[in-house]
């Protein structure tokens, strides 16, 4: 059962990745050939998710990290999580990633980094007065997995073309609304259905990318969790971490929406203002104390 789970979850973000790469190449083509070159607009779509790649690849840690107000600490600070996240790390066979705590009473924890070799733990204060060495052990195997199975990159990597298209997509529409729709539309045969075309995708691709990027962290927390349950032989520690870090009516105020999906569990409640959306970052916390209780 959690070999079989790894392989599905594995599988069905892959396939969910490879559709925001058809919606990015897709509207870069249309958008392109809308101006001329259907080609060239997928080289543009590929030049700006590059450019965003880097930026993200190079200077997204550090940024992350800046923002969620977390603090570097050594193991004199907080012997008994270094010994955790140490034991883990030898048994995954992974780098001892840098560990951060926030000041926060709000019980959560997420990984950062672009490698294994770059990868940071963010851990509350909360978290570590609220649970005991099996929950904690529990969280830490998770975000250990989220760096062993490279999903830092793949959300940020997902991230960037899900931004690309919403940048180009904006780009087009307001050049279409600026005047450029009603020139082409003179002066090129057949720009007009190639135009309703490209207004659709620009309207249409950014939600459905949108989308399919909630449903990719999705999977990969399924993932996650999976992977910490083979790590620890103890599926149980994470499933009653989860319990209570779901239940605990304490708000991360470092939380935000660019944030939230970094998490282990979704940090912004249901009740709060900034909680209005469409889209959840997160399975449900039932469905997954159930499959973790399944191991």
């Amino acid at each position: 059962m959690m070999y079989d789970r790894i392989a599905a979850n594995r599988r069905n973000s892959i396939i969910l990745v490879f559709g925001v790469m058809a919606f990015l190449v897709t509207l870069g083509y249309f958008l392109g050939e809308y101006y001329g070159n259907g080609y060239f607009g997928i080289g543009l779509a590929v030049v700006v998710g590059s450019v965003s790649a880097l930026v993200s690849y190079f200077g997204g840690r550090g940024v992350i990290l800046k923002i969620s107000r977390a603090k570097k600490i050594e193991k004199k600070d907080h012997p008994q999580l270094f010994n955790v996240v140490d034991e883990l790390a030898i048994a995954s066979g992974l780098p001892m990633p840098d560990i951060y705590v926030i000041q926060d009473s709000a019980p959560n924890a997420f990984a950062t980094g672009r490698d294994p070799g770059h990868a940071a733990v963010a851990i509350t204060t909360g978290l570590l007065d609220k649970l005991d060495r099996d929950e904690l052990q529990g969280v830490m195997a998770h975000e250990l997995s989220h760096v062993q199975n490279r999903d830092i990159l793949f959300s940020m990597m997902v991230g960037v073309m899900v931004g690309s298209i919403a940048l180009l997509s904006d780009f087009f529409l307001r050049s279409v609304f600026w005047g450029g729709g009603r020139k082409r539309s003179k002066n090129k045969g057949g720009s007009v259905p190639i135009m309703i075309i490209a207004l659709l995708l620009a309207i249409l691709a950014p939600i459905f990318a949108r989308i399919m990027q909630m449903a990719v962290s999705r999977q990969r927390e399924y993932l996650a969790d999976a992977s910490a349950a083979q790590m620890t032989r103890y599926p149980n520690g994470l499933a009653s971490a989860l319990k209570k870090i779901a239940e605990d009516p304490e708000v991360l105020e470092v939380a935000n929406r660019a944030t939230q999906h970094l998490y282990i569990v979704n940090p912004i409640k249901p009740f709060e203002k900034r909680a209005k959306s469409l889209f959840s970052t997160h399975p449900p916390i039932e469905e997954r104390i159930s499959r973790l209780l399944e191991m």
